[in-house]
């Protein structure tokens, strides 16, 4: 995503948790190594329950994520990107900021390659990094006026069709405005953070993280008139299943919900954010360009 605050947070961590990928090969050696940095750094060191079986000794604290809020200071996230999302939509609205560290590709939020670990860590810790808040997506799924569903996505909130089943029918509201009737494979309903997933591959807007919006994004639409659209942040979204077969919504792509006819998705923004830390100079721009192979073109062209 695009550059995050240039201002310095001064506050120093002293308690500091591990969270891994869980069942990545070599992550066991990565965690020691990291625990390793941080221990001789003077950090306070937890390891979060399900992270925990990848060490096969340590003596260190064991933590639930239901109690990060009150027994750590901040969360190392070892793996990719799609680990970032799980962790961040569970730990949501607790306050504790998430320092993500990429194990190989490089993500948009875990942007800190493993091997740069030794030299990056000790002043991030120290308070030289900044700061980067992230919003987050609520939805409700409703049938015959119950609640049926509730979750949080930090990317994206997906209504579409599974398996090989035809086009899906949707009618859209906006703020109990009536907006449009779809045919289409599905509708994204992404975060600025998920512009750059899913939302992008179908079509969508790259959107700055501080735009204050909430993209909808048809995916393959039987009308081509049927465009992606920014709304504002406020914005309520409410999806109905008109037509089609084996309806799906997923939230970030980790949970899903089967939909019926009839059913409704209502998604607004949470209230719930997560805090992610960068080192200082940190630019998404440069993450944009290797991600997106913007680089690969020459700087005279």
């Amino acid at each position: 995503m695009l550059s995050p605050s240039s201002k310095p947070l001064q506050k120093k961590f002293r308690r500091v948790t591990l969270v891994g990928k869980h069942q990545a090969e070599g992550i066991g050696h990565h965690l020691q190594e990291l625990a390793q940095i941080l221990t001789n750094h003077g950090c306070e060191l937890s390891i979060e329950a399900s992270t925990a079986g990848h060490l096969s000794s340590h003596n260190l604290q064991v933590l639930q994520l239901q109690d990060f809020q009150k027994s750590t200071d901040l969360a190392v996230i070892l793996g990719g990107d799609g680990t970032m999302l799980g962790i961040g939509r569970q730990i949501a609205g607790s306050g504790v900021p998430l320092l993500g560290i990429n194990m190989g590709r490089l993500g948009y939020m875990t942007d800190i390659p493993f091997e740069d670990a030794k030299t990056v860590l000790p002043p991030m810790i120290d308070g030289h990094y900044e700061i980067d808040d992230r919003s987050l997506l609520e939805a409700s799924v409703w049938r015959n006026n119950q609640e049926i569903h509730r979750g949080l996505a930090l990317n994206d909130v997906v209504v579409n069709r599974s398996g090989l089943s035809g086009m899906v029918e949707l009618k859209v509201h906006v703020n109990g405005s009536f907006m449009y009737n779809q045919r289409s494979d599905g509708l994204i309903v992404s975060t600025p953070t998920g512009s750059t997933a899913y939302a992008l591959s179908a079509g969508g807007p790259i959107l700055h993280p501080r735009v204050p919006g909430i993209v909808l994004v048809p995916i393959a639409p039987h009308a081509l008139s049927n465009r992606p659209i920014v709304l504002a942040q406020e914005s309520q979204i409410t999806i109905e299943v008109a037509g089609g077969r084996e309806v799906i919504v997923n939230f970030d792509m980790q949970s899903l919900t089967k939909l019926q006819i009839g059913d409704r998705v209502e998604v607004k923004r949470s209230d719930k954010s997560i805090c992610l830390l960068h080192p200082l100079g940190h630019s998404d721009y440069q993450t944009l360009r290797e991600k997106l192979h913007w680089n690969e073109y020459p700087s005279t062209f």
